[in-house]
């Protein structure tokens, strides 16, 4: 337990020395300096140099060493799954590569074969790999592995089937809560308590960060801020009830609207394109296309007169604009503030900041190297064992 929790506070730090780790796993320093010492033995950590003192001996500075193991990161959404190797410092080492597909027709096995496509395309061995985080939409609990949404498997839990035919540990988690997690971990709900972190993709998902821990509810399911009943519309949502807030300001609805405009004559750069998606609603709304641009705003005050509901229930301390909707931050941020002005008590909105994410649509997979860190006690156990046997065999 303590190597796993070692290693893990020196993948969100990148730096610690012995007292830092120290704190970070509850143990004495000469209890942390003999974990760090057995984990550079077996090839994890390495010493990084002398550390600044206020006074007295420096201590040595402590770091995993980059290139020992590897992450994959599998973020999937509606339409695709991108999918990059990440190394122990949390930085990305292949280029993010992209698979397309319908996920209502996806099968196991053809995400079994995208994943082992992208793995020999790395040309890294499987047995540097210490796991791979999947996440994705729907209803997941993250104990079981199993998504109740898409990709069913009869009488087997997806992450254990998937682990299954590919050799390697595997992590399972919803898309938004993975969005959350490398918010606290790397963005800029780091050291904040109670956070609300909105996933602005092709849905509106919702991961929640509540007394410094990720929040996912009883069963995982926590975090369904897109199906709030908030219209009268008799829209059909895709959750098969109506009215919900996805109907209007998702970015699939917004390119619905679009289209809709399109076809009765709106005048709009969107008009030169041959399929108006999420991405080119984006593109256009940056490069200040009005019709693009009044799209946006529409669904960002719906999501706002959603949050207002959040708010009173929660009262966070910010509430985070991440997700691949993000990179418009500021067009969401106006109307979003000013649903929430016209809807909620103000003593509450005082004590709520929006934040813009500056991970981008980067942090879906920053979240799913973060699953597998979560997780190293069950990722490392096997492991750790084989290179404690492989040193024994080798000295004997």
């Amino acid at each position: 337990m303590s190597n796993s929790e070692t290693i893990k506070c020196l993948y969100y730090n990148k730096l610690l020395t012995s007292a830092d780790v120290s704190n970070h796993i509850g143990k004495s320093i000469p209890y942390a300096i003999k974990v760090l010492n057995e984990l550079k033995k077996k090839g994890f950590v390495e010493e990084m140099g002398l550390a600044n003192s206020s006074g007295g001996r420096k201590p040595l500075n402590y770091s995993l060493i980059s290139d020992s193991y590897y992450l994959v990161s599998v973020a999937m959404d509606q339409f695709s799954a991108r999918m990059v190797v990440v190394d122990m410092n949390n930085s990305f080492v292949t280029d993010i590569i992209r698979y397309e597909f319908d996920i209502f027709k996806l099968q196991p096995d053809q995400l079994v074969a995208y994943i082992n496509q992208f793995i020999e395309s790395t040309k890294i061995s499987k047995s540097g790999i210490l796991g791979v985080g999947i996440t994705m939409p729907g209803f997941i609990d993250t104990e079981m592995g199993i998504n109740y949404t898409y990709l069913h498997i009869a009488g087997q839990p997806l992450a254990g089937y998937l682990q299954q035919q590919l050799a390697i540990p595997v992590f399972l988690d919803n898309d938004s809560t993975a969005i959350a997690l490398a918010e606290q971990k790397f963005g800029v709900a780091a050291h904040m308590k109670n956070v609300m972190v909105l996933n602005l993709g092709w849905g509106i998902g919702l991961g929640m960060i509540l007394n410094n821990k990720i929040f996912r509810g009883n069963n995982g399911l926590a975090g369904e801020f897109s199906h709030i009943p908030l219209f009268k519309n008799g829209k059909l949502c895709n959750c098969g009830k109506r009215g919900c807030l996805e109907t209007e300001a998702s970015l699939v609805a917004v390119a619905g609207i679009a289209k809709e405009g399109i076809g009765k004559g709106q005048i709009t750069s969107l008009s030169s394109y041959a399929d108006v998606d999420a991405d080119a609603i984006i593109d256009e709304a940056i490069r200040g296309d009005v019709f693009s641009v009044k799209l946006i705003s529409e669904a960002a005050y719906h999501v706002g007169e959603g949050l207002a509901i959040l708010i009173h229930l929660m009262n966070p301390g910010a509430i985070v604009l991440s997700g691949k909707g993000s990179v418009v931050g500021k067009l969401w941020l106006s109307p979003i503030q000013q649903a929430i002005n016209e809807h909620c008590i103000p003593l509450l909105t005082n004590f709520t900041e929006i934040k813009i994410s500056d991970l981008n649509n980067k942090a879906q997979l920053i979240g799913g190297a973060a699953l597998i860190v979560e997780n190293f006690g069950k990722a490392l156990g096997d492991k750790l064992d084989a290179i404690e046997i492989a040193a024994l065999n080798k000295a004997s």
